[in-house]
């Protein structure tokens, strides 16, 4: 049969596949070469849905990703499926899922793509004599054969090998599997959009820690991780560098299991994918990170009680849910018990006794061991879709001490601010938890007759806890969240009102406590201009056109053959073979009259296009786009970049540049380890550098009054470089998550975040009066608003 399911059993193989198949390596592969006897073996990260040809011939198309060369740029490709097999495939192949492919036909793509992706892509048929072998697990058998009768078994299967990656080794772009400790994790939370995202921090042996940030639409896709101390595995994360440091994402095809850190407890993964496989050896690897994990990492001890809270305090708390009822826009009401009493009277939150979900008897019962957690933001929308009876760990509740007006004795309130600093948030915890085991346990074990015989200092009467007894509007205004951005100095001066503000006299630097009600501009791109530090003037970033504009004009003087290979860099010259038949040269700048590495290389180009510089920048530290003259090279004009690195290009201010010639960068070149920094190569070339900045209105509002404050930053407030946020989707979008954060659409002003800022007046004088203007400094987003 064409094709065919092969059993997995404890990640073994008892039977080989066919003798006379024998493996090919994706990047080997040829148009032209026969293939009836070879296979490869991959990961499906993509699967399309099954369609019809002009035909009628059935169609089904998968990507696979080959699990042996996961670090290469080239590591899948498209499979192409037809006729029955088509059929078939469709009905039991899924993302995730480690495929065989045997007898196909190679046929190169028509165009050469540029993500580097493969050039060829796969054909199999029934006719052609091809074969598909789909890798299962024991226990998953029985619904492949409901869904595909017509699949055999005849043997087993070869176990996919996995090569797994030390984090001292992982290099951007690539896509890799991994083992990590968690040294910090942020539980699900909501994203912009429809996704859950996840944050965790990964540390292992060799000491180097990696941030992963997991997005998924399906929240049970995301790792089930519980605790600091517990260990990760993760299939096919994508990483990347930023400032410096890597970074992990999830691609296509990520999959996670997640052990118990515990040294001792029962290796038993938790799962993100319905069908895996996991290694006799790989037990191995757990038990020897555990063993790591318990010397090296600070792993905090059991969650608090309620009975050990105390005022002012942070802790994680596992309990269960009781009762539950939204409050109002932006705040939602968690009953929980964990089986012990607080040993302070506790607040009880007003709400209408028809808005509380839960069993009235059973609250009543409690009522001596329930305490209400008031949580906000976006935690509301998960916390909305909490089951009573279900057991959580909730992380980083705040206990607050207050007292209402017409109270003589103080109260703790539990506070679940919004955000998720400090790894804020709520996780459900299956039965099968040791955790809720042990926790269930003890609560079959309370005493509630023994309970109902005292009068409790923690609790209000049934009456009290469902009346409106209370101004929920004074109760709420004490448990205002945690603003959301940091002051970074300046701690000394005390908060003043907005209306003092606009009253009082410029220059003055003030600490300011509002929310934001508008910001302009609403396109954020919009907001990224280019500023000269020396005339303090402002210009519009230009586009790629203007710049592909000047580069087709420079290209029509050829290269200069008397400006080739000098003593400080050496030229390499070719003539296009398109119609144009542009000549196009390259400099490669020498140190010590050797060419360096190509990260470390600075080159100067003639005659070349937009796409071409762009490739260049992806391979070599620095480009500098230049022209020829009788004597020299020279930059081109200011309104094109001088310098690209990166995905960055670097302008220079028309005004204030006296531009130098080329040949003066061979000062950088001659010392002795040459930076080639930005900031360097402008100064050496005479150029005044622009840079890149955020301007931004804010309208922000108290109780007392409002006004307009202007945000002039490069890259302190967002945490996020300016320069880098027009060629960074990743950028845009954390900068897009952030402003909807700061200032959340369609949210009433009672429900909008609180924002802690300086600001600081000026005054600026015109012909005819004095106007005053404020700017906000020292200020930054924290750093769990995204």
């Amino acid at each position: 049969m064409p094709v065919q399911l092969l059993k997995i059993i404890k990640g073994q193989s008892e039977t080989p596949l066919p003798s006379h198949l024998q493996e090919e390596n994706v990047q080997h592969l040829q148009e032209g070469c026969d293939h009836t006897n070879k296979y490869i073996q991959g990961v499906v990260t993509l699967s399309y849905p099954l369609t019809k040809l002009g035909d009628g011939t059935d169609f089904f198309k998968i990507v696979l990703q080959d699990s042996d060369n996961l670090c290469s740029q080239i590591n899948s490709i498209n499979v192409l499926i037809y006729g029955k097999m088509a059929e078939e495939c469709a009905k039991i192949i899924r993302r995730g899922e480690t495929v065989i492919v045997a007898g196909f036909k190679v046929v190169k793509l028509p165009t050469v793509k540029e993500d580097g992706t493969h050039g060829y892509h796969l054909e199999v048929s029934e006719e052609a004599g091809s074969a598909i072998y789909v890798c299962v697990l024991y226990e998953c058998l029985n619904n492949f054969f409901l869904l595909c009768p017509h699949c055999i078994m005849p043997f087993q299967s070869v176990a996919p090998k996995y090569v797994y990656t030390p984090m001292n080794h992982l290099k951007d772009g690539t896509i890799v599997n991994l083992y990590g400790v968690v040294k910090f994790f942020k539980p699900p939370y909501v994203s912009k959009g429809t996704d859950y995202c996840s944050v965790v921090t990964l540390v292992d042996p060799s000491n180097v820690k990696l941030t992963c940030t997991l997005f998924n639409g399906n929240l049970d896709s995301l790792p089930k991780i519980y605790k600091v101390g517990d260990i990760v595995r993760f299939h096919r994360i994508k990483i990347r560098e930023y400032n410096g440091q890597m970074q992990g994402i999830t691609s296509a095809g990520f999959a996670s299991l997640t052990f118990d850190g515990t040294v001792g407890a029962p290796v038993v993964p938790r799962t993100s994918s319905k069908v895996y496989t996991f290694m006799d050896e790989e037990q191995k690897t757990i038990e020897e990170l555990r063993i790591w994990a318990a010397s090296n990492i600070s792993i905090s001890g059991p969650a608090a009680k309620l009975s050990g809270v105390q005022p002012m305090q942070f802790f994680d708390l596992t309990c269960q849910l009781v009762g539950k009822a939204k409050v109002d826009g932006s705040s939602f009401l968690l009953k929980v018990w964990d089986g012990t009493k607080c040993p302070y009277p506790t607040w009880k939150v007003p709400v209408e006794a028809k808005d509380l979900e839960g069993e009235k008897v059973l609250l009543h019962q409690l009522r001596n061991f329930v305490v209400d957690i008031l949580v906000y933001d976006n935690h509301v929308q998960l916390a909305e879709s909490l089951k009573i009876g279900s057991f959580l760990r909730i992380y980083s509740i705040h206990t607050k001490q207050a007292s209402a007006d017409n109270e003589d004795v103080s109260h703790i309130e539990f506070h679940l601010h919004g955000g998720t600093c400090y790894g804020r948030g709520i996780g459900v915890l299956p039965e099968s938890n040791p955790d809720v085991k042990e926790l269930k346990a003890f609560l079959e074990s309370v005493d509630l007759a023994d309970s109902q015989n005292m009068e409790s200092m923690c609790s209000m009467d049934l009456d009290g806890t469902f009346g409106n007894g209370t101004d929920l509007e004074l109760d709420l205004q004490r448990c205002q969240q945690l603003s959301v951005t940091v002051l970074t100095d300046h701690q000394d001066l005390s908060n003043t009102e907005l209306k003092t503000i606009t009253n009082s006299t410029a220059p003055q630097q003030y600490r300011i406590r509002a929310k934001l009600r508008t910001y302009k501009p609403q396109k954020l791109h919009q907001s990224v201009k280019l500023h000269c530090s020396k005339c303090n003037s402002l210009q519009e970033v230009p586009d790629g056109d203007d710049f592909d504009f000047i580069l087709r004009g420079s290209a029509n003087t050829a290269p200069n053959p008397e400006l080739r290979n000098t003593s400080w860099y050496e030229s390499v010259t070719w003539t296009t073979q398109d119609q144009k038949q542009r000549e196009i040269a390259i400099h490669f700048v020498k140190h010590d009259e050797m060419l360096q590495y190509p990260e470390d290389t600075l080159l100067m180009i003639e005659g070349g296009t937009l796409k071409e510089i762009w490739k260049l920048t992806k391979r070599f530290k620095c480009v500098i786009p230049v022209r020829s003259t009788e004597d020299d090279l020279e930059l081109l004009d200011l309104s094109a970049p001088f310098l690209l690195q990166g995905n960055v290009k670097y302008y220079g201010c028309k005004q204030c540049s006296t531009p130098k010639p080329v040949k003066s960068l061979s000062s950088i070149a001659a010392e002795q380890q040459p930076s080639w920094e930005p900031t360097e190569i402008a100064q050496v070339l005479g150029i005044e550098l622009l840079q890149y900045v955020f301007i931004m209105k804010f309208t922000l509002v108290d109780e007392t009054g409002a006004l307009n404050a202007y945000l002039f930053d490069y890259e302190k407030f967002f945490q996020i470089p300016a320069s880098e946020i027009l060629t960074n989707n990743f950028l845009q979008q954390k900068m897009e998550m952030t402003m909807n954060t700061l200032c959340p659409p369609g949210r009433k002003l009672g429900d909008l975040p609180w924002l802690e800022c300086f600001i600081k007046s000026y005054n600026v004088r015109d012909a005819t009066k004095n106007q005053v203007y404020y700017q906000i400094f020292d200020t930054t987003v924290a750093e769990d608003v995204v």
